[in-house]
C-alpha cells in the first residue's frame, strides 16, 4: 500500500489545506490572513522535505519580486506624501453630480490602476471616494462599489495592473507585454467600464447621508517627498514608453519598478520609514507561493491528471478562471495553472483570457480580489461597509457581461 496509490503526494495535500484555509480564513478563534496561510504551506513542504532549500530559493522569481518591491516603494511614497490624495481630490472636484462622480471613479481610478497596481490605488482612493460621496449626497456604499469595480476592471489591460497579470507577462515572456495587453484587452475593458457605469447609475439614489466632506484633506503632507514621488511616477511612465518602443531586451519589468523607486531611496529623508512600511506581507506571500507551487509542480500530478488540451477554449478559460479564483484566489490560481497550460502552447489570445478572467473574478464577489478586501477594510475604519449581497447584486450581472465581452473580442483577434 503506497502513498502514491491511495493518497496524493504531500505537496498536493498541503496545497489543498492552504486553499481551504484561504477560503475560510478562520479556524476556531484563529483568523488567518492569506499571506500567513501561504507561508505556512511553504514551510510545510520544506519541513517535510518535499522541496530542498536550494530548489525553493531558485523557485522564487526574482523579476516578479523586484518589480513588486519597487512598485510598493513608489506606492508607499505617493501615499505618505499625500500626492495621490491631492491628485484624486483635484480630479473629483471637477464632477458636478453623483453620476458624473461615479464616471470619474471608473475612468480615473481605472487608468491609475493600470499604472500603479490596483491594490495601491485601493488603499489611496478609499478615503477620497468616501469624502466626495458625502459631498454629492451619494450613498457611500455605491461609491465604494464603483471603486472596487474600477480598480479591478481598469487593471485588466496592463501587465502591471495587478499581480496575476504580472505573472502572465513574466511566465509567457511576451516581447511587448504592454502593447499586447492593450491591443487584446483595451477596447473590451473600455466597454466593460461603460457597462459598469450603466449598472451603477441605474438607481443612484442621491440624497442626504450622515457623513462629512473635509476640504482640508486636499493637502500635500510632505512637499519634498511629493516632488520626489512625481519624479518616480514620471520615470515609470517614461520607461514604459521606452520599453514599448525598444522591446524587452534593454528594460525588463523589474528595472522599470526599481528605477522608479531609486529617487525615493536616494533622495528622500523618509527612505527608512517607507521601506519599513511597504507591503512586506504581500512580498512574503509571493515568495511562499513560488515555493509551494514549485513543489506541487515537481510531483507531476497535475501534468498527468488533467487534460489541459481541453482548456484551450477562450470562453472556458474565462469562466474557469472566474469560478476557481473565488475559492483559491486569483494569484495562486494563475501561479499554479500558468506553467502547466503554457506547455500546451497556449495562444496569445488564450493567455489574455487567463489574465482577464482571473482579474474580473474580483467583480463577482468580495473575496474574488484582494483590492476589494482592502477597500472594505479601510472603509470600515470610517464607519462604512459593503455587504456580500450588496456587492454580488451588481457584481454577478457585471461579471457575466464582462465574460461575454472579453470572450467575443478575444475570439475575433
Amino acid at each position: 500500500m503506497t502513498q502514491g496509490t491511495f493518497l496524493p503526494p504531500g505537496p498536493v495535500i498541503v496545497l489543498l489545506v492552504v486553499f481551504i484555509l484561504i477560503a475560510v480564513r478562520q479556524v476556531g478563534r484563529f483568523r488567518f490572513r492569506i499571506w500567513q496561510v501561504m507561508c505556512m504551506g511553504a514551510l510545510a513542504v520544506l519541513f517535510l522535505g518535499e522541496i530542498s532549500p536550494r530548489d525553493a530559493l531558485f523557485a522564487i522569481n526574482p523579476d516578479v519580486m523586484l518589480f513588486l518591491l519597487g512598485m510598493f516603494i513608489v506606492g508607499e511614497a505617493l501615499e505618505e506624501s499625500g500626492y495621490l490624495h491631492v491628485l484624486a481630490f483635484r480630479l473629483f472636484s471637477k464632477a458636478r453630480s453623483g453620476r458624473q462622480f461615479i464616471l470619474f471613479i471608473l475612468v480615473f481610478m481605472g487608468l491609475l490602476s493600470a499604472i500603479l497596481m490596483n491594490d495601491t490605488v485601493a488603499i489611496i482612493a478609499t478615503p477620497v471616494v468616501i469624502a466626495y460621496a458625502c459631498r454629492f449626497g451619494l450613498p457611500p456604499g455605491k461609491a465604494l462599489l464603483a471603486l472596487c469595480f474600477a480598480v479591478t476592471t481598469g487593471s485588466v489591460p496592463s501587465p502591471i495592473g495587478n499581480p496575476q497579470n504580472l505573472l502572465v507577462a513574466t511566465y509567457s515572456q511576451l516581447p511587448q507585454p504592454f502593447l499586447t495587453f492593450l491591443v487584446y484587452l483595451g477596447l473590451p475593458t473600455a466597454i466593460s467600464l461603460a457597462v459598469t457605469y450603466l449598472l451603477l447609475t441605474y438607481d443612484v439614489g442621491e440624497g442626504k447621508f450622515e457623513c462629512s466632506f473635509d476640504e482640508r484633506q486636499d493637502r500635500i503632507r510632505n512637499k519634498n517627498l511629493a516632488r520626489i514621488s512625481r519624479i518616480s511616477l514620471a520615470l515609470i511612465i517614461l520607461l514604459i514608453v521606452v520599453r514599448v518602443i525598444t522591446g524587452p531586451v534593454l528594460i525588463p519589468l523589474s528595472v522599470i519598478a526599481l528605477a522608479g523607486a531609486a529617487p525615493i531611496i536616494i533622495l528622500s529623508r523618509e527612505r527608512v520609514k517607507i521601506i519599513k512600511t511597504i507591503d512586506w506581507p504581500t512580498l512574503a506571500f509571493f515568495a511562499a507561493m513560488f515555493v509551494l507551487m514549485q513543489s506541487v509542480y515537481n510531483t507531476g500530478i497535475f501534468q498527468s491528471g488533467i487534460d489541459f488540451q481541453s482548456l484551450t477554449s477562450i470562453p472556458l478559460i474565462l469562466s474557469t478562471s472566474v469560478c476557481i479564483s473565488q475559492f483559491i484566489s486569483n494569484v495562486p490560481f494563475v501561479a499554479l495553472f500558468l506553467p502547466l497550460i503554457m506547455k500546451e502552447g497556449m495562444s496569445v489570445a488564450s493567455l489574455m483570457a487567463l489574465a482577464a478572467g482571473s482579474t474580473i473574478a474580483g467583480n463577482l464577489t468580495i473575496l474574488g480580489a484582494a483590492s476589494n478586501v482592502i477597500i472594505i477594510e479601510n472603509a470600515e475604519k470610517k464607519g462604512y461597509t459593503i455587504t456580500f449581497f450588496e456587492f454580488i447584486r451588481i457584481g454577478l450581472p457585471l461579471t457575466l457581461a464582462q465574460v461575454i465581452i472579453y470572450a467575443v473580442f478575444l475570439a475575433i483577434l
